[in-house]
């Protein structure tokens, strides 16, 4: 029976510490992850927020500019300078929506011409990614898929939650 109590004492400190170690990996990510957004910015001359915008505005499609403020987690008047910046570089466009009932209403719609630009970029992580998937089983890819969106759910909770208050 003492035997029994210590394996699972040391199950449950094993996976606290697997735990834990995970959840370091996470914030090790988000960081690696910002550098490497960051010297993409860089390379195309855009702020790290615009870069985050033109993400919003690739993965789903056009939108008002409160929307994508709202999306983005900005304050509506902070849009105005990105949607500038970013008409000026040519990664999206401002157009009036003329079915809205106020004239002044706009839409801002992604311009993709310039995406290659980020795919290249990109394209030493990307590889790098599918050498890593490569390793694993499928079953095991499911998983890590299904952590991944669980975990972005509860970051996006607590964003929410904090964003509440």
């Amino acid at each position: 029976m003492a035997s029994t109590t210590r394996q699972d004492a040391g199950s449950a400190r094993d996976r606290r510490r697997t735990t834990a170690a995970i959840k370091e990996s996470l914030r090790e990510l988000v960081v690696q992850l910002s550098l490497l957004n960051h010297q993409i910015c860089d390379h195309v001359d855009l702020k790290d927020v615009d870069l985050y915008c033109v993400d919003l505005l690739n993965r789903h499609g056009p939108m008002s500019p409160s929307v994508l403020a709202r999306r983005a987690g900005l304050h509506p008047a902070t849009m105005t300078g990105i949607l500038d910046r970013l008409q000026r570089g040519g990664w999206a466009v401002r157009q009036r929506d003329p079915d809205a009932v106020d004239r002044r209403a706009v839409t801002v719609y992604p311009l993709r011409d310039r995406n290659s630009e980020l795919y290249e970029l990109y394209s030493g992580m990307s590889a790098s990614m599918d050498g890593i998937c490569a390793e694993y089983g499928d079953g095991e890819l499911q998983t890590l898929a299904d952590f991944l969106r669980r975990t972005i759910d509860a970051g996006q909770h607590a964003t929410e939650q904090l964003a509440g208050d």
